[in-house]
């Protein structure tokens, strides 16, 4: 069978269609610079997010550690046998529902106490010292503590309850100002990085003028243009926000690996007397991604804005 030649010249070619180019340019010292500008922003947002979590929770350690403990004081009174008032003391609170340990401070506990101020070779028997009794609560939400506080002032001459509810209420205190401290420093964090992406925006608004002029004349709406610049600056925003991110979370763990490593000096020590072990649970990091995200979507928000505003006050 004879096949027909195929004539070259007529045959259909295809049709080469040339990439639009975007409106933003990609790559501008502008756009580096508010890049940098974004990851910065960033970074501070999630060493302050970190933070707060950090001292959050040992400040909850610590309420928690606050409210399972109640230490029982019996002060002297002359007359008075101080052994036999401890014994009663000991006995009555073990009868209440919540109570697990209760011990006694011996005399050898009760001068290494006071040992730091007053000296080596006490003499308790001379000196006017209240003597501790220590509970360990098991279940605070059982545990009768007015009950209990009268129970012992009828019961036992001299004795007085500290629930360390003014210590609990200062670590409350302290918690929420830290708390509020860092949303503060947050807000003013975002609302800079939100003024830096504004006057970017004018300024590749202003670099191509001529560009959104002829998309006007060939028909172009308002929207479109807000588009175009948000999903630059969204792109922008969140390499910006993932470079910030990953850089508290660097300093996350190098501060974690640092006070494990440093364990046994004075200062690591203090550290982690205050705040338990220095390292940034789960909620941090999920706090941490959080801002990753708030920042490129707040960036893309507010550039969409600035454009559209710019636009209105052109038409």
């Amino acid at each position: 069978m004879r096949k027909e030649p195929v004539d070259m010249g007529h045959a259909p070619q295809k049709s080469k269609l040339r990439p639009s180019a975007p409106i933003v340019p990609p790559q501008s010292v502008a756009g580096r610079s508010l890049t940098l500008v974004v990851a910065i922003m960033s970074f501070l947002a999630c060493l302050t997010v970190g933070a707060v979590s950090i001292v959050w929770e040992a400040a909850d350690a610590w309420q928690n550690d606050l409210v399972r403990e109640i230490t029982i004081q019996i002060r002297p009174i002359e007359g008075v046998d101080m052994l036999k008032e401890i014994d009663k003391a000991v006995a009555l609170s073990q009868e209440f529902s919540g109570v697990g340990n209760v011990h006694a401070l011996s005399d050898e506990e009760t001068r290494a106490l006071l040992q730091p101020w007053l000296g080596e070779g006490l003499d308790l028997d001379t000196l006017p010292v209240p003597r501790l009794i220590q509970i360990q609560v098991d279940d605070p939400q059982a545990l009768d503590l007015l009950q209990l506080r009268a129970s012992l002032s009828e019961s036992v001459l001299g004795a007085s309850i500290d629930d360390h509810s003014v210590w609990t209420s200062r670590l409350s205190a302290m918690a929420g100002t830290v708390v509020l401290g860092g949303i503060g420093i947050l807000v003013l964090v975002l609302a800079s990085m939100v003024l830096s992406v504004v006057f970017a925006t004018q300024a590749a608004m202003a670099g191509n003028k001529d560009v959104i002029s002829v998309l006007h004349f060939v028909g172009a709406e308002d929207g479109f243009i807000a588009r175009e610049f948000q999903r630059h600056f969204l792109v922008l925003g969140l390499f910006g926000g993932v470079s910030g991110g990953l850089c508290a979370i660097a300093g996350f763990i190098i501060l974690d690996v640092f006070t494990r490593e440093t364990s046994g000096y004075a200062g690591s020590d203090q550290l982690s007397a205050l705040f338990g072990s220095v390292s940034v649970s789960v909620p941090g990091y999920l706090g941490v991604i959080g801002i990753i995200f708030l920042v490129a979507v707040l960036t893309a928000l507010t550039s969409g804005l600035a454009v559209r505003a710019h636009l209105a006050k052109a038409d």
